[in-house]
């Protein structure tokens, strides 16, 4: 058995053609969680391609249904072995965004991989059928380079309900906390710091959502006949927005904003440089928390964003005061906010800026909180020297991710240190038509997970003992 074995054997997945052939029967799979009537298409992207797989090596599993109604199933599996040194939880969602079919370029198709050079392009090839695909074919690899032995468990948690906020995650995973026991939490997501820079980031921002609603009256009225002597709730609104957040995007109530940055985390994204790659948006030098460079806005620190407004008939203006204006908003917030009180703290500034008649309330959308992993964590010092033996590259560390995933219910609520090793890139479309994922990170992930999966198990019950120790 040698290391380089499950490496070659992993590559040879890609370069044979099995993994694109294991992806594209995938993508084809309609799971469109945002999407009424798609039920029995969630649950088949577990029966019929998930599933087989996962007995090829070796796991039980049981479908669980969602304890909340309309959405979609988990799948829980195990592969246990006996004696073994530690146990490994990894996650993945097999749900994917709306395909928006008629939007794709020309050519394209959401539900049909089309490879053009390194692009391959379909729904869910970068969020996330791509990537839990990706972890569990190089977990085959070592298990077959093991000879059929891994010397930990393996528990995996699939769900299909992430797009549509994870619902019922938290309530599964508290039921079954027992069944999820585990040492350490790998799973894939989101994307890298860059197309060429393989990354591991230890958590992620939390997202809090709001709205900011005001109704002054009953319908619209004539601006020539009424202009002046009727408030404009359009005109309220937006100067209370201006009361939350300056016109360069600083946060200017307290509560909002979070405590110093650790020293930890200021080291960690110090060398980091955001929107280098080709197809990112120009980075605005003057936009933000000042006095902080861009990967500590990005990474370190909290933003306030202002995601829709509506007053009036945008589409077909008209000559008219409109009765109610509306706002949607988001708070992207790292650890340390004060996330128990943002409702209070919002309230509170807008009564006293004079603004009480504007309603504000938490969005529909569920709340993630924000995670983060110690960058000393004896578990972070192990994969960072994993992927760089596997890569040749020196490893990107974000301490978390500066979007939103919930791996709060995997930090808090099972209590697992958490790493995460995204095989996407910032200019994928996640979420957009023309999704894809690019082959070189494809094939790049392959060794570096099997390399994770392979050390896991030669080092892993050593970097059990030294976090022990590293916590005294």
């Amino acid at each position: 058995m040698a290391r380089s074995q499950a490496l070659q054997h992993a590559w040879q997945a890609f370069d044979s053609g099995d993994f694109l052939r294991q992806l594209e029967a995938r993508v084809a799979v309609r799971s469109e969680s945002q999407e009424a009537g798609r039920d029995d298409e969630l649950r088949r992207y577990l029966t019929d391609f998930v599933i087989p797989d996962i007995e090829k090596l070796g796991f039980t599993w049981e479908i669980v249904d969602n304890p909340v109604d309309g959405f979609g199933p988990f799948l829980l599996a195990e592969r246990i072995e006996a004696e073994a040194a530690l146990t490994l939880l990894t996650y993945g969602h097999g749900d994917v965004v709306r395909g928006y079919d008629g939007q794709w370029r020309e050519g394209l198709s959401p539900w049909r991989i089309v490879v053009e050079g390194e692009r391959w392009y379909g729904r869910g090839t970068a969020d996330n059928k791509g990537q839990h695909t990706l972890n569990l074919a190089a977990l085959e690899s070592v298990i077959a380079a093991r000879g059929g032995t891994l010397g930990y468990n393996v528990k995996l948690i699939l769900e299909m309900g992430e797009e549509t906020g994870s619902p019922g995650l938290k309530a599964v995973c508290e039921a079954h906390r027992d069944r999820l026991s585990a040492d350490l939490f790998i799973a894939s997501d989101g994307p890298r710091l860059s197309a060429d820079s393989p990354t591991l980031f230890l958590g992620s921002r939390g997202s809090f959502n709001f709205d900011l609603r005001l109704r002054a009256r009953d319908g619209a009225h004539h601006s020539g006949n009424w202009g002046g002597v009727l408030s404009n709730p359009a005109t309220r609104l937006a100067n209370a927005w201006s009361t939350l957040v300056d016109a360069h995007g600083r946060i200017l109530i307290d509560g909002l904003r979070p405590p110093a940055i650790p020293a930890a985390v200021k080291e960690a994204v110090a060398s980091l440089e955001v929107g280098a790659t080709p197809g990112d948006p120009p980075i605005d030098p003057n936009w933000g928390e000042p006095g902080l460079l861009p990967p500590e806005r990005l990474f370190a620190w909290n933003t306030l964003e202002l995601l829709a407004i509506k007053a009036g008939n945008p589409e077909a203006p008209v000559n008219a005061i409109p009765g109610e204006a509306y706002a949607h908003c988001q708070l992207r917030f790292v650890v340390g906010s004060d996330r128990e009180r943002f409702l209070d703290h919002l309230r509170q500034h807008l009564d006293a800026h004079g603004f009480e008649d504007i309603e504000v309330s938490s969005a529909r959308m569920s709340q993630m909180n924000a995670t983060r992993l110690d960058p000393t964590d004896p578990w972070v010092t192990w994969a960072l020297a994993s992927m760089r033996e596997s890569s040749g590259k020196t490893p990107t560390l974000l301490p978390n991710l500066g979007g939103s995933l919930p791996n709060d219910i995997f930090a808090e609520t099972l209590g697992l240190p958490t790493l995460w090793v995204p095989h996407s890139y910032p200019a994928c479309s996640q979420h957009a038509p023309d999704e894809h994922a690019l082959a070189s990170i494809v094939r790049e992930g392959l060794g570096i997970m099997a390399g994770l999966w392979w050390d896991l198990a030669e080092q892993g019950r050593d970097i059990v003992k030294e976090r022990e120790r590293w916590h005294r």
